[in-house]
C-alpha cells in the first residue's frame, strides 16, 4: 500500500506543478467586473492620469510641428529675399565705376572721358553677369534661327546671303544656355523655293531643344 501510495503521489506531482505554473502565469490585475468600488475608482484615476500625459505629449508635438512650419516658412522667405545677394554684391563695383565716370565727366567737362567711363562700366557689367551664366545670343551675320532670333522685318540686301541676319535691333540673351530673351533682328529676304524648308527645319530643331 505504501509503495502504491508513493507511486500514485509521484504521478500526480507533475500535474500539480503544471497547475501551479498556470496560476502563477495568470495576470495580477483583476477583471473590472471583479473589482470593488474603491479599486474601480483608483483604476479610473490611473487611466485619467495616463490620458492627461498622452494629451500633453500630443499638444507638445503639435506645438513643435507648428514651430517647425514657422521656421521653414521664415527660411524660405529669407532665401527668396536674399537669393540674389551675391549677384548684387558683384554689381556694386559697376555702380561705383558708373558714378566715378559721371563725376570725372563733370569735373573735366570732357565727353570723351564720359564715353570711356561708360564703356568700361558696360564691360564690367557684362563680365559680372557672364559669371552668373548670362551670355549674348549671336545674331548679326548669322543664319536666322527662330529658336534664338525674332524677325521683326525682312529686307533685300544683295551683299548678304538669303536668310541671314543683316541688322540686330535688340540683343538676345541666354542664362545657363536657356533662352530668356530672343534677339530682335532684320533678316535678308529668302528665295521662295527654299525659304519654307529652312523654316520648317529650324522649327523642328527648336522643338527638340
Amino acid at each position: 500500500m505504501n509503495d502504491q501510495g508513493l507511486e500514485h503521489q509521484s504521478e500526480e506531482s507533475p500535474e500539480q506543478e503544471r497547475k501551479g505554473d498556470e496560476k502563477a502565469s495568470e495576470p495580477v490585475e483583476k477583471a473590472l467586473e471583479k473589482m470593488t468600488k474603491d479599486e474601480l475608482l483608483e483604476k479610473a484615476r490611473e487611466f485619467q492620469k495616463e490620458s492627461g500625459k498622452n494629451y500633453d505629449l500630443y499638444l507638445r508635438s503639435q506645438a513643435e510641428m507648428e514651430n517647425m512650419k514657422k521656421r521653414n516658412r521664415k527660411e524660405r522667405e529669407d532665401y527668396l529675399k536674399f537669393a540674389n545677394e551675391n549677384l548684387i554684391k558683384d554689381l556694386l563695383p559697376v555702380l561705383d565705376n558708373l558714378a566715378k565716370a559721371l563725376s570725372h565727366s563733370d569735373n573735366e567737362n570732357n565727353v570723351h572721358a564720359l564715353k570711356e567711363g561708360i564703356r568700361l562700366t558696360l564691360k564690367g557689367l557684362k563680365d559680372t553677369l557672364s559669371k552668373s551664366g548670362l551670355e549674348e545670343v549671336k545674331a548679326l551675320g548669322e543664319p536666322f534661327d527662330p529658336c534664338f532670333h525674332e524677325a521683326v522685318s525682312e529686307m533685300d540686301d544683295p551683299k548678304a546671303k538669303p536668310g541671314f541676319v543683316i541688322t540686330e535691333l535688340q540683343k538676345g540673351y541666354t542664362l545657363n544656355t536657356r533662352l530668356i530673351r530672343p534677339a530682335m533682328v532684320v533678316v535678308n529676304r529668302q528665295k521662295a523655293n527654299h525659304g519654307s524648308d529652312q523654316g520648317k527645319n529650324s522649327d523642328t530643331a527648336c522643338v527638340k531643344n
